[in-house]
C-alpha cells in the first residue's frame, strides 16, 4: 500500500471546510486557517515526517494555484512528492510538458500529475473553456498524447483539438511523472485506460469501488496496459472507536442549520457522474446521529453532506481503519489519498496510529 495526504489550499479548520466543493470556506469554524505557505508548509512537513509518500494539491477557482504553492513547498521538504492537480485545455500540452520537466529538475524528481478534466461547465467557463463534458475528455485524450510525445521529443500531432509540430522539451523529465486520473463517466474510462498510471476513484463502499476498478481494468487490458488503482477518502482515526465516532459527531454538529439542504441543492446540479454517486450515499438525510450515515462498517458519508468531491471518511480505531483499508486492497486498491479536519492534526493521528499498524501487518514498508 502507498499513502498520500492532502494540502487544503482553500483553507483549513476544525469543521468541514468545503471551499470550492460546497457552500463556503469555514462552515461555522471560528478558527479558520488560511492557506498560507507557512501553514501549508507545516502540513507538508508533518506528512513527510510521519511517512506519507506525497500530498495531493487540488485545482479550481477557490484553490491557490497548485503549481506555484507546491514549488514553494519543495524548498521546505526533502523527500515528499507533490501530486499536482491541473486541468488540460487551460494551457498548451507542450507547455505542460515543459513545466513538468522543469519541476522534476528543480524538485529532484518529486512531481506527480493529477489530470482533472473538469466536470462542471460553469467552472470551466470561468477560464474560457466552453466545450461539453464529452468533448473535454476527448481533448484530454489528445492533450496527454502530446505531453508524453513532447517528453520523448520530435513529436508531431494533428487532431481535433491540437495541432503541434516537433513538440519537445529541453531535456526529458527524470523520472517521468506518473499520471493520476479519475472519472466515472463512459467518456472518462477509455481515456484513463490509455493514459493513466494510477486510476483514482472516490470512496464508495469497497464492493462498489471494486466494480468500478474492474471496469477500468478491463478497458486497460484492451489497451495492453496494467494500471494501479487508488481511492480518495477522508479519515477520522483515534485510539478507540468511541473516540473516533465522537469526533465524527462533533463535525456533524458543527454544520450550520440549513446548510445540508443548501449543499444538496447546489451539488445536485453537478454534471459529474462521480458526484451524483457521492450524493446518493446520503440520500434523504437531513438530521440525526453520525452513525446514521455509516454506509458500510467504518465508512461515514457525513463529509459529503456539505463538501463536494470526495465525501466519505474512514472512521474507527487505528486497527479498524487498517481493517477497512485492507478491505479496499482486497478489491484492487493499492494507493490511498487521505485527508481530515484539521489536516495538520489528522496527519499525525493517521501517521502515528494507522501506519504503524499497517507496518506490523506487513502491508507498507517499514519507516526509514
Amino acid at each position: 500500500m502507498r499513502f498520500h495526504w492532502f494540502l487544503p489550499t482553500t483553507g483549513d479548520g476544525r469543521s468541514i471546510v468545503a471551499g470550492g466543493h460546497g457552500l463556503g470556506r469555514t462552515h461555522g469554524d471560528a478558527e479558520y486557517r488560511p492557506p498560507s505557505v507557512e501553514y501549508l508548509g507545516q502540513i507538508a512537513k508533518a506528512a513527510e515526517q510521519v511517512g506519507f509518500e506525497a500530498v495531493l494539491t487540488p485545482t479550481g477557482t477557490w484553490c491557490e494555484d497548485a503549481w506555484l504553492v507546491t514549488a514553494a513547498l519543495t524548498q521546505v521538504t526533502t523527500r515528499l512528492k507533490f501530486l499536482v492537480a491541473f486541468r488540460p485545455g487551460l494551457l498548451s500540452p507542450t507547455l505542460a510538458a515543459q513545466m513538468a520537466a522543469t519541476y522534476q529538475r528543480v524538485s529532484g524528481g518529486r512531481l506527480l500529475l493529477n489530470v482533472v478534466t473538469g466536470g462542471e461547465t460553469a467552472e470551466q467557463a470561468r477560464f474560457g473553456d466552453h466545450l461539453s463534458k464529452d468533448e473535454r475528455y476527448a481533448r484530454t485524450d489528445e492533450f496527454l498524447s502530446v505531453v508524453r510525445g513532447a517528453w520523448q521529443g520530435g513529436f508531431d500531432f494533428s487532431g481535433t483539438y491540437y495541432d503541434v509540430a516537433d513538440a519537445r522539451v529541453a531535456a526529458p523529465p527524470e523520472p517521468t511523472p506518473e499520471i493520476y486520473f479519475g472519472g466515472s463517466s463512459g467518456a472518462a474510462g477509455p481515456v484513463a485506460a490509455r493514459h493513466a498510471d494510477v486510476y483514482l476513484t472516490w470512496g464508495e463502499p469497497p464492493a462498489q469501488v471494486g466494480e468500478k476498478l474492474g471496469w477500468i481494468r478491463e478497458l486497460a487490458a484492451r489497451e495492453g496496459r496494467t494500471l494501479r488503482y487508488g481511492v480518495r477518502l477522508h479519515v477520522i482515526t483515534r485510539d478507540t472507536s468511541e473516540e473516533a465516532w465522537a469526533e465524527a459527531g462533533r463535525l456533524l454538529e458543527r454544520i450550520p442549520g440549513g446548510d445540508i439542504a443548501k449543499a444538496r441543492k447546489l451539488l445536485s446540479t453537478s454534471e459529474s457522474v462521480g458526484q451524483k454517486r457521492m450524493l446518493a450515499l446520503h440520500e434523504g438525510f437531513t438530521s440525526g446521529r453520525a452513525r446514521d450515515l455509516e454506509i458500510h462498517p467504518g465508512l461515514w458519508a457525513g463529509v459529503g453532506l456539505v463538501r463536494g468531491g470526495a465525501g466519505t471518511a474512514l472512521v474507527g480505531s487505528h486497527a479498524e481503519v487498517a481493517d477497512l483499508l485492507e478491505e479496499y486492497a482486497a478489491h484492487g486498491a493499492s494507493e490511498f489519498i487521505l485527508s481530515g479536519y484539521p489536516h495538520l492534526e489528522e496527519a499525525y493521528w493517521f501517521g502515528e496510529g494507522v501506519l504503524p499498524e499497517l507496518r506490523r501487518r506487513g502491508l507498507v514498508a517499514k519507516a526509514a
